[in-house]
């Protein structure tokens, strides 16, 4: 039994309350309704399927657009799924990409069976491994007071892991269609270039 005391949402809010034109990558499930739940913006990319994948597309958002600040705000189970790309993150080491893990050690999506996390695998140990220079694990308030700085202002790349409360909440929905979202984002990202470009 764990006895985690940060809760996702409020933690996340904090750390992302002064977030500029930073742009913010979500992993499936409720990484997704956590980051929908601050406010739908054009700079937010929400998957809602490709579990394991948002590591890689924030990493390629970092390498292209090097003078923005990526976010990836994922879950344990989705980021174990994509566990490999912490070596290519690892080795590509852009200044500008941070990843947070939102760790409650469960599938939440699926019914909340347990993930490798709470069986030992520790996220930030594999990523330190790996060649990210900043990682840290949060579990305490005053931990978790520093989660802004690691994901905005830290030189990546970062892997923050919190240990969060496993907790029902409300789902917040942003829109689902995945050819908006991606037109959205690009518009949000290229400005009015995006119009005109092909």
């Amino acid at each position: 039994m764990t006895d985690f005391v940060l809760h996702r949402r409020e933690i996340l809010a904090k750390a992302l309350a002064d977030r500029g034109d930073a742009l913010v990558v979500t992993g499936l499930g409720s990484s997704t309704w956590d980051l929908a739940s601050l406010g739908d913006r054009p700079e937010n990319f929400y998957l809602w399927g490709a579990m394991g994948n948002s590591a890689m597309i924030g990493l390629g958002l970092a390498i292209a657009r090097p003078e923005r600040r990526v976010v990836v705000v994922t879950g344990d189970g989705e980021m174990l799924m994509g566990l490999t790309s912490f070596t290519t993150i690892g080795a590509r080491r852009p200044s500008n990409l941070a990843i947070c893990v939102l760790d409650n050690e469960r599938y939440t999506e699926t019914g909340r069976q347990p993930t490798a996390t709470g069986l030992g695998t520790d996220l930030a140990a594999v990523a330190k491994a790996c060649g990210f220079p900043t990682t840290a694990t949060i579990r305490t308030e005053a931990e978790a007071g520093q989660l802004g700085e690691l994901l905005l202002r830290t030189p990546g790349p970062v892997m923050a892991v919190a240990k969060v409360v496993d907790e029902p909440l409300p789902m917040a929905v942003p829109p689902r269609d995945g050819g908006y979202l991606k037109t959205r984002f690009r518009i949000g990202l290229l400005g009015e270039k995006a119009a005109t470009q092909p």
